[in-house]
């Protein structure tokens, strides 16, 4: 678990810079909501005439204690599903405070959620209690005026958990000591009552999760889980730049350590994925498999977080770090026009469906570039204040070091499918060739292997034909050219001698693998620039390929090989589509190709450069992330991405409950809350 690091001014920091460069929080798909000059937000029309009501019962208890609530009232909650997330997200978005408290209900969805800020006055067991005494019963109703006018008086009478010296922490001793026991003894007693029940063919007395809100959580912790493999992934690549291998060694072993749970828990999803069907029992089974081995990783980056935020201490070394930071992204925007000139000569030589997964990566680039320019200019601010304001000066630091990272990842990106094309064009020549001595000794054998020739002739007569032409996809004449390939090659493995066979066979095993490589490398560079957007199909059809492509370029088998790149490279492609459906339609379609052309815009951060932090992950991640409401408090290293200030390196829900997010993680959201379904 990430002990609670994250210090107030880092919250206020992390929110500043993401008004700074944004002017606004981002506008959303749809839920959650934006609460503009008043308390109160009912899109359904749940309070039915009593609005006055409750902003009367708001307004005393802001009035009498400074404790602002908010109430929220929706049809269902969306984007997100889960009820803390959204809540929390909407806390974030509109700027809420220590002393400002949300209550999200969805009425149709039968869910509610009572955020507070990690720091609020209100305690997180008086918070519950509110949520489960006074709140719910008052929904179970239908009485939702009622429940907010309640909510609002509980929070006006309840006690704080304010205090000085020392003797509250003798108290919480002792008390930790006596719930110990009394923990202890009702365990015991609880196991006894369970093995009684169970003898008398009893029912276990825990209600069971509902099979959906099981797949939503699992869904949600995949997406997360793989957020936090992702980020801290970059961010160890930081430290082993600054630091050697030697100092990051600890760290490497964490994250692969943490990147096997993950994979593990995205075979579960791809077998629930597959055309088998799966029982109920089946279903619950994997849905609680993927969300023990997502917390088991969490876990694991969490063991390093303190130490990892100790190696970097971006506080401290702000300065330095800026500058470093600044030459970096110097670098990274000198090669944005020759990404987009050579992007202009693949779109000229072959076809869209080619280049499609980078066809805005020299756009999305100059915006990664304008958001780091607009980051690091609050950053030199920020250590040039008197006194020095490392808390935000470390923030904008990380935040524009993400964006340079992934510049030059979407700027890579175009270099490395130029060279997987020309490859693949190079491939395509010798494969035909070789397909072409195989249709002349299939001829030769008569009967079904000449019949076999004619189609793998006119194949190859295709192939050949097309590969010198502009408007070309070598990497889908490739994927045509192993199927023939494969055909031909049944037909007349008995007319070969066993060298040859076997020779045969490695090469097309070379080629299959080879254009696997491509396509996951290729959907791996668009998910990851993209992640912010990208949903957990794309990432399960991704993690399944790239374990499928290890299997084919380890096993010994020639033939089990070929079989598994070809299945690799089909479930990239479904990957890479599944993700672009994803962010085409990620806040109204920004990020899709030509959603902003490099070169037209000017200075300054736009609205589309922040939308494009957002959408790399970014915002959410090292800014926004700081500022997130949580029901574990704020904390560094791990939960999900969980960061302090000067760390990055991190799992994602640590802290029990807390709500998700990558960078930093739902342990840096700084809310806690409570709620449930009534």
């Amino acid at each position: 678990m990430t002990s609670n690091r994250r210090s107030p001014a880092i919250i206020a920091s992390v929110l500043g810079l993401a008004l700074a460069l944004g002017g606004a929080a981002p506008a959303w798909a749809e839920d959650p909501v934006d609460f503009g000059k008043t308390p109160i937000v009912d899109t359904v029309g749940a309070l039915d005439g009593r609005t006055d009501d409750v902003l009367a019962a708001i307004e005393k208890t802001a009035g009498d204690t400074g404790r602002q609530l908010f109430v929220a009232y929706v049809s269902e909650f969306t984007n997100p599903e889960a009820a803390d997330t959204w809540a929390n997200d909407t806390a974030v978005a509109n700027n809420m405070g220590d002393e400002d408290y949300l209550l999200a209900v969805a009425v149709d969805g039968r869910a509610y959620y009572l955020s507070a800020a990690a720091d609020a006055q209100v305690s997180a067991d008086e918070i519950q209690r509110i949520s489960l005494e006074v709140i719910e019963p008052e929904l179970v109703d239908e009485d939702w005026a009622g429940a907010a006018i309640a909510a609002a008086e509980a929070l006006g009478t309840s006690g704080s958990e304010s205090g000085s010296g020392w003797g509250w922490v003798w108290f919480l001793v002792i008390a930790a000591g006596v719930v110990a026991v009394i923990a202890f003894v009702l365990a015991r007693r609880s196991k006894r009552s369970r093995a009684t029940d169970a003898a008398a063919g009893g029912r276990p007395a825990a209600p069971v999760v509902p099979l959906d809100d099981l797949r939503r959580t699992a869904g949600s912790a995949l997406v997360q889980a793989d957020d936090a493999v992702k980020t801290s992934e970059e961010e160890l690549g930081f430290a082993t730049a600054s630091y050697g291998d030697e100092a990051t060694a600890t760290f490497r072993t964490a994250l692969a350590e943490a990147k096997a749970k993950v994979a593990e828990a995205f075979a579960l999803q791809q077998r629930l994925d597959d055309e088998t069907p799966d029982s109920d029992a089946d279903r619950r089974a994997a849905y609680e498999g993927i969300i023990r081995l997502t917390g088991e990783a969490d876990a694991r980056l969490d063991e390093q977080a303190e130490a990892f935020d100790a190696l970097r201490d971006l506080e401290r070394n702000a300065p330095a770090e800026l500058e470093r930071v600044a030459a970096e992204a110097t670098a990274a925007e000198a090669s944005v026009q020759p990404a987009a000139e050579r992007l202009q000569a693949l779109e000229r030589d072959y076809a869209a469906s080619a280049v499609t997964a980078v066809a805005d990566n020299p756009a999305q680039a100059a915006s990664r570039i304008a958001f780091a320019t607009e980051a690091l200019d609050r950053a030199r601010q920020a250590v040039a204040a008197t006194p020095p304001q490392s808390a935000d000066a470390a923030v904008a630091i990380r935040a524009a070091e993400e964006s340079v990272d992934q510049a030059v990842l979407l700027t890579g990106a175009v270099g490395r499918l130029a060279a997987d094309l020309a490859q693949a064009d190079r491939a395509i020549e010798a494969g035909v060739a070789d397909l072409e001595a195989d249709v002349i000794t299939a001829s030769a054998l008569g009967g079904a292997a000449a019949q076999a020739a004619e189609r793998t002739a006119s194949v190859a007569a295709e192939l050949r034909a097309g590969a010198g032409l502009a408007g070309r996809d070598p990497l889908a004449a490739g994927a045509r050219l192993t199927r023939a390939n494969h055909e031909i090659d049944t037909v007349i493995a008995a007319a070969r001698d066993a060298a040859e066979q076997a020779a045969r066979a490695q090469a097309m095993r070379e080629r299959a693998v080879a254009n696997a490589r491509v396509q996951v490398q290729t959907a791996e560079d668009y998910l990851v620039a993209r992640r912010g957007a990208v949903g957990t199909d794309a990432r399960t059809r991704l993690a399944s390929a790239a374990q499928l492509l290890q299997q084919a370029q380890t096993s010994t088998d020639p033939a089990f090989a070929v079989e598994a790149a070809q299945r690799a490279e089909r479930l990239a492609a479904e990957a890479l589509s599944l993700a672009r459906n994803d962010v085409e339609g990620f806040g109204g379609g920004f990020g899709g190709a030509g959603a902003t052309g490099y070169g037209q815009g000017g200075g300054g951060t736009s609205g589309g450069d922040l939308m494009g932090a957002v959408l790399g992950g970014i915002l959410i991640d090292s800014v926004l992330g700081g500022g997130r409401r949580s029901p574990g408090g704020p904390g560094g290293f791990g939960g999900f991405g969980g960061g302090s200030s000067g760390g990055g390196f991190g799992g994602g829900r640590s802290g029990g409950g807390r709500s998700a997010g990558s960078f930093g993680g739902s342990a840096t959201r700084g809310r806690r809350g409570s709620g449930g379904r009534f």
